[in-house]
């Protein structure tokens, strides 16, 4: 693939600063964090200098990272169903050499990442939450599916709970929980994310909680951290209880 194969829309800017993704002509700042356009690469240029890497979750989950650090890049995760690969979110750098997948199921319209070039080379659906594919910042990209409510997919389940956006999806597949970007882990424990409505956040959260307190869960998959489901549910009762 090289640039002229790209659709029209599709020829990309990635912010260096948080990672956000531009479709089309160069702005003058970025859409998501407000940094200037001297701080954008072209997509093709953050090919050559960002590379995808996979990390072992378990034996049929993996966690996505752009090696170097992209900006603010959370991590998209890999699952090996039975019926074909599927990708919890997408990478922010676009890397043709990457394993193909079936679908890329967002949790939220906030890093869209590189999904429509990764959609046009393997012919990939990407499922979004209706409430969040009305965004002004979803209008360049491809979404095949907008999903309204709860829904399992390729033994996937999926959970629409809102809070930290609208359409906000955590997704469960066997003993993993994908909650990524809905809940931090820094030093001092957890914390919910910042941007967004807090009293939202923290509202859903309640729902997060009833849906996974009683599975049979072991690992949890966040923004950028992989954890124990034994040691993260505690901290997360600690976070509900703050008021």
């Amino acid at each position: 693939m090289t640039t002229q194969d790209l659709p029209e829309k599709a020829y990309q800017w990635v912010c260096l600063q948080c990672g956000y993704n531009m479709i089309g002509e160069m702005p003058g700042v970025c859409p998501f964090c407000g940094a200037s356009h001297d701080q954008f690469l072209a997509w093709d240029d953050a090919e050559k200098t960002y590379h995808v890497t996979a990390s072992p979750v378990n034996d049929v989950v993996s966690q996505l990272l752009s090696v170097p650090r992209l900006g603010l890049e959370h991590a998209a995760y890999r699952i090996e169903t039975a019926d074909g690969a599927v990708w919890i979110d997408s990478p922010s750098a676009f890397n043709r050499t990457l394993a193909p997948v079936q679908s890329i199921l967002f949790t939220h319209h906030h890093f869209l990442g590189a999904s429509n070039q990764y959609r046009r080379l393997w012919n990939v659906e990407v499922w979004l939450h209706e409430l969040d594919a009305k965004h002004r910042l979803v209008d360049l990209f491809d979404i095949d599916r907008r999903f309204d409510d709860d829904f399992n997919h390729r033994g996937i389940e999926a959970y629409f709970v809102g809070g930290h956006t609208p359409g906000f999806t955590f997704y469960i597949y066997q003993d993993v929980l994908f909650i990524c970007d809905y809940v931090f882990l820094t030093a001092s424990g957890l914390e919910f994310n910042p941007y967004g409505p807090g009293s939202e956040t923290r509202k859903q959260a309640q729902r997060i909680y009833r849906i996974v307190a009683d599975k049979a869960l072991k690992t949890v998959c966040g923004y950028n951290y992989v954890a124990n489901f034994s040691d993260w549910l505690p901290g997360f009762e600690r976070l509900l209880a703050v008021t």
